[in-house]
Order: structure tokens, then C-alpha cells, then sequence
């Protein structure tokens, strides 16, 4: 571009294009050029000056082209001057890469793209990151100091500033730090959990402006091969989706904190990594179904197999924990033996290794096991159904137990030594719950 510049330039304020009308005109070979018509020079009549210094009318002449010139010096000094501008602003200026002067169009996303899209950026503002801190001592200065020790994803709940996540992902923590989708951070206290479930509920002092409810869908009428997503702080970084489809329904996974089953689990094949637990499972709508808790994998990546406990579920728990700060879950009082003891066994069922004096079973009068006075090892009884359902280990005995109600009278069916009985046991809350 300075050269074709700098060349214009010289060829501009060269001699002949100081004299345009000394340009000779070329004519097409074809053509023979019209004469033009002669005109007659009338007499003029001569001054004293004319006739006397005929020099007079020379220096008209050389006035003329003397001012040309000058013009023309002038027009090819500013033509110079603006090319040397423009070659010196090509140099110094920071230019960008060819393509950058070329306007490229749009990019065009197809429907389904731009439905992902839109969902994203609907939903991304209700999703939040949980970082779980705790208190450790330096061993060589004994300063105490807050250190992160994981950290999670959660979505608001409601307006109030309620935050919902897993029980898993605040377990331990000495403090909470919940970071917003603008990237402000609060302090989050604790409402309620629920460790069987593995459901916390969380609140902070924001701005109601800033919070934004995720919609609330359901869960009962979910298929197999329906389109689901999953929003989450993977690995502690930003936002990020990823995709996938429900690969089974009604599946059952074990709490993390206390082994009791979780019934009614999503399985999706969408990506969830560490630091994805807490985080929203949405439909194609954008509504929430389910709560991103966990993944089946030996290497802790995501291989597929994804976890989601059902918004159905979820959303008792969270009313119960806002309301009254905990979940009033019946139980029944007992310890029982693990599932592989009972099979050594050769029996099919429950078996009641610890009824203490106070609790439901036993105030009922079901026996536990023990040891006789030769220390050999008495069997307790071994509860078989209650109300009717059959029971064959310990995740049925809490599927039962989570239909049902505190103060609901059940009817439990035992095998006592060779004979089966029948005991009637009215359900009460756990102690620390009381």
C-alpha cells in the first residue's frame, strides 16, 4: 500500500501531468478524427501598447504558466504529503490478519442448536458454585487457617436465598462460600440436611435481584431416551453443560453418608464430573428434574452412568428443611445384621441384631440377638414383612419405611426360633430429630 502510494505520487507530480493539455490524444485506428471548422480571427484593433511593445503580451503568456505550475507543484505536494500519511499510519498501526478485513457472515445454528443455546443462558444464572472450606492447623506455626476442601454446585431454590445441593458436597465444612453466576460471593449458613437422601439446603444474604429460581418440573412422567441436561462447575471451572438423554428410570443408589437407599434414581449418560454434584439435571424445557449426585465409574470420571436423585423426591425434602430445618423421617429403632450374614444364614430377610428398651421395635417386644449364658450366639428375630410387603433385606425394609408416615401403626412379621409372629409398632422419629 506505501509503495502504490509513493508511486502514484511520483507519477502525479510528474512533468507531464503538470501539463494536461500537452497529453497527446490517441484516437481507435479505426476511427479518423472529425476536423474541427476553421473560424475566422476577426481584426482586432491595436492599442498604443500592442502596437508599440508587442513584448506586452508576452509575459501574459508566462503569468499563465507560471501560476499552472505553482498550482500544480502545490496539488502534487499534497497528494505527497497524504500518501506519506497513509503509508506512515499502514506502519505504525496495529493491523490484524487478512481475514480481519473481510466481514464474515453470521454463523448459522440450527434449530436444536439454538434451543441448547437459549437454554444455557436462561438457566445459568440459577446455578451456583459451593465451596466447602474448613479448618486446619499449620503444623509448624499452630495458626489455624480456612483452606478449601472441595467444592460443588447448587441452584436457588426461591427468592429467600435458599440453595440446594447434596449433602455430600457441605459435608465437614467449617464455613461456605456460595459464589453467584456474576462472580459475588456470600457467606452460606446452613438450613437443614438430609443425610439419607443427601440433600442440604443452604442460605444466603443476596440481593433479591440477583437471585433467580430455577424452574421446577417433574419427575413422575420422565422416559427412557428423553433429552436431559446437566449444568455444573466441573472441576471448579466456569459454567458448563453438558448433554445426554435418561438411559433408565426408578433405579436405586446408597446414601454416601449413611448407606440408606435412594429410591427412584434418573440414570443419564450426560458427563458428571467431580464438582458437577448439586447441580441441576434440566429437560428440554428447561426445567428441573432432578439433582446431579453421583456416577458409577472405578476411575472417578464420568463413564456414562449418571446419578440424579428425582425433583419429586427433592422437593418434600427441601420444604420439610425449610420449614422445620430437618426431615422427620419413621423408623423403626433397630440395628440389623448386613445382607451377606442373613444369606450365610440360609434365610431371606432382616435380621434384628439391636431393639433397644426405648425405641418403637422395643416397646413392641422384638427380640434382638444375643448371646446365652454359655456365650453361644442366640438369633434375634428376623422380620420378614410389614403391612404385608414382603422384606428380603435392608433396602426394602426402608423402601417400606419411607411410605410411610411417624405415628403410622405397622403391622411387622417375624421369624421367632421355628415359628413366625406378628407385632403391631407404631413408627416414631429419629431421636436427634425429636
Amino acid at each position: 500500500m506505501a509503495a502504490y502510494s509513493l508511486l502514484s505520487t511520483l507519477f502525479l507530480s510528474s512533468p507531464l501531468s503538470r501539463f494536461p493539455n500537452t497529453t497527446p490524444k490517441l484516437h481507435p485506428p479505426s476511427l479518423t478524427p472529425t476536423p474541427k471548422p476553421i473560424t475566422l480571427l476577426q481584426p482586432k484593433k491595436l492599442s498604443v501598447f500592442s502596437h508599440h511593445s508587442p513584448i506586452f503580451n508576452k509575459p501574459k503568456h508566462n503569468t499563465d504558466n507560471n501560476s499552472c505550475i505553482v498550482s500544480s507543484a502545490f496539488d502534487s505536494l499534497f497528494i505527497l504529503c497524504t500518501s506519506l500519511a497513509i503509508s506512515f499510519s499502514l506502519f505504525v498501526t496495529d493491523v490484524g490478519p487478512a481475514s480481519a478485513l473481510i466481514q464474515t457472515p453470521p454463523r448459522k445454528l440450527q434449530t436444536d442448536e439454538l434451543a441448547t443455546v437459549r437454554l444455557f443462558q436462561d438457566n445459568t444464572p440459577s446455578v451456583v458454585n459451593i465451596t466447602n472450606l474448613a479448618v486446619r492447623q499449620d503444623a509448624f506455626t499452630l495458626d489455624v487457617l480456612e483452606v478449601p476442601q472441595g467444592s460443588g454446585s447448587g441452584f436457588v431454590w426461591d427468592k429467600l436465598g435458599h440453595i440446594v445441593t447434596n449433602y455430600h458436597v457441605i459435608r465437614g465444612a467449617s464455613d461456605l462460600k456460595v459464589t453467584l453466576a456474576d462472580q459475588t460471593a456470600y457467606d452460606a449458613k446452613i438450613v437443614g440436611f438430609d443425610q439419607d437422601k443427601d440433600v442440604a439446603v443452604l442460605r444466603v444474604d443476596a440481593p433479591k435481584d440477583k437471585l433467580r429460581p430455577i424452574p421446577i418440573g417433574v419427575s413422575a412422567d420422565l422416559l427412557v431416551g428423553q433429552k436431559v441436561y446437566a449444568i455444573g462447575n466441573p472441576f471448579g471451572l466456569d459454567h458448563t453443560l453438558t448433554t445426554g438423554v435418561i438411559s433408565g428410570l426408578r433405579r436405586e443408589i446408597s446414601s454416601a453418608a449413611t448407606g440408606r437407599p435412594i429410591q427412584d434414581v434418573i440414570q443419564t449418560d450426560a458427563a458428571i464430573n467431580p464438582g458437577n454434584s448439586g447441580g441441576p439435571l434440566l429437560d428440554s424445557s428447561g426445567n428441573l428434574i432432578g439433582i446431579n449426585t453421583a456416577i458409577y465409574s472405578p476411575s472417578g470420571a464420568s463413564s456414562g452412568v449418571g446419578f440424579s436423585i428425582p425433583v419429586d423426591t427433592v422437593g418434600g425434602i427441601v420444604d420439610q428443611l425449610v420449614k422445620f430445618g430437618k426431615v422427620t423421617r419413621p423408623i423403626l429403632g433397630i440395628k440389623f445384621a448386613p445382607d451377606q450374614s442373613v444369606e450365610q444364614i440360609g434365610v431371606s430377610g432382616v435380621l434384628v441384631l439391636d431393639a433397644p428398651a426405648n425405641g418403637p421395635a422395643g416397646k413392641a417386644g422384638l427380640k434382638p440377638t444375643k448371646r446365652d449364658a454359655y456365650g453361644r450366639l442366640v438369633l434375634g428375630d428376623i422380620i420378614t414383612s410389614v403391612n404385608g410387603k414382603k422384606v428380603t433385606n435392608g433396602s426394602d425394609l426402608y423402601r417400606i419405611l419411607d411410605q410411610c408416615k411417624v405415628g403410622d401403626k405397622v403391622i411387622v412379621e417375624v421369624l421367632r426360633g421355628d415359628h413366625e409372629e406378628k407385632i403391631p409398632v407404631i413408627l416414631e422419629p429419629k431421636p436427634d430429630e425429636s
